[in-house]
């Protein structure tokens, strides 16, 4: 599978040059003291839940710096293996690890991260008067209305439903010969209720299946932080049946709930591919331009040397990812 398949929309429960490897070094251990140490409100966005755990410039961490620096946001939501924001991983996720890489190569700007769920994220992706960037975005017709992409950064296993294994009886007649579920149909049945994340992108298939429902009773959207871990629990309590997610995501919330994976069954979507290409989501306004061509010119590298083997050391079957990532940027950009 090749980048030009470009991914695709989102649904939380209702209820320098220079020495520049210094530099990297420097920011790493910063990023990760911050995380440990540091959790200030941000009282414009409380009721939405944002928290502003890491504000703060790198100005002292990279030479040459001028004072009168534009402040690039950065916009991260508690999305494990990719960003973890709790627990003795905190701060060790692919895109955690990917930040100040990507910072150290930007000192045209100072850089703040902040950190939100996908709803509020999206918000502030689309307001005019924000100067943000998410480094997890699918992308989606309607989000490129309001937001910019970068060029494919990384590639992940694509959604699936993530269920029981107790409960495999319930699905098991909407399994194709290949074990994909055939999630329309599911739905339609209205034998069981899926919890999904709100405003997050599933890619072109699972979307199109959520959007063209005739049950959308039978969809639970879940609107808070850390949402598929609480939609494991939820789920160990039947509040609903099964919950569309990545499944290294769901597999990194039930081990840190202490959740056997034995318990648990992840089953591939019926015409969903099996990567999907994430992409990096700035404003659309002129800064926004300005800094994703600086964000395009680098991840050209770092997608490459570092982001790829960032993620594949979460993966159940890294072997496999490794090798089909070396095709994954062959084709020309569009």
């Amino acid at each position: 599978m090749k980048y030009s398949e470009r991914p695709v929309t989102d649904a939380c429960c209702r209820s320098a040059q220079g020495d520049r490897g210094c530099v990297v070094l420097g920011l790493s251990q910063f990023f990760r003291e911050l995380h440990r140490r540091m959790v200030n409100r941000y009282p414009r966005f409380h009721k939405a839940g944002l928290v502003l755990l890491l504000a703060t410039s790198v100005l002292g961490a990279t030479p040459g710096s001028a004072h009168a620096k534009e402040t690039l946001t950065w916009l991260l939501r508690d999305f494990p293996p990719l960003t973890i924001f709790t627990g003795p991983q905190t701060g060790q996720g692919a895109i955690d690890k990917l930040m100040p890489e990507l910072i150290a190569r930007m000192p045209e700007y100072n850089h703040q991260i902040m950190h939100v769920n996908r709803a509020r994220g999206t918000q502030m992706l689309q307001d005019p008067d924000v100067f943000a960037c998410d480094p997890t975005l699918l992308w989606t017709p309607e989000r490129e209305k309001n937001i910019l992409f970068s060029i494919p950064t990384y590639a992940t296993p694509g959604n699936g439903v993530t269920i029981e294994r107790s409960k495999e009886a319930l699905f098991r007649p909407f399994l194709t010969e290949d074990s994909h579920l055939d999630l329309a149909a599911l739905l339609a049945s209205k034998t069981v209720k899926v919890g999904i994340v709100a405003e997050r992108s599933y890619g072109p298939v699972v979307d199109k299946i959520l959007r063209e429902t005739t049950q959308p009773d039978t969809l639970i959207l879940h609107y808070g932080n850390a949402a598929v871990g609480s939609m494991l629990q939820m789920e160990r309590m039947d509040r609903f049946q099964a919950i569309i997610s990545y499944w290294p995501e769901a597999r990194y919330h039930a081990q840190q709930q202490g959740i056997p994976l034995t318990e648990l069954e992840f089953l591939p979507v019926k015409g969903a591919p099996k990567y999907q290409f994430a992409h990096i989501g700035c404003s659309k306004t002129d800064k926004g331009r300005a800094a994703m061509e600086i964000i395009n010119r680098e991840m050209r590298v770092l997608r490459s040397t570092k982001l790829i083997g960032f993620y594949a050391q979460w993966m159940v079957k890294k072997e496999e990812y490794l090798r089909d990532a070396q095709t994954f940027f062959d084709e020309p950009e569009k």
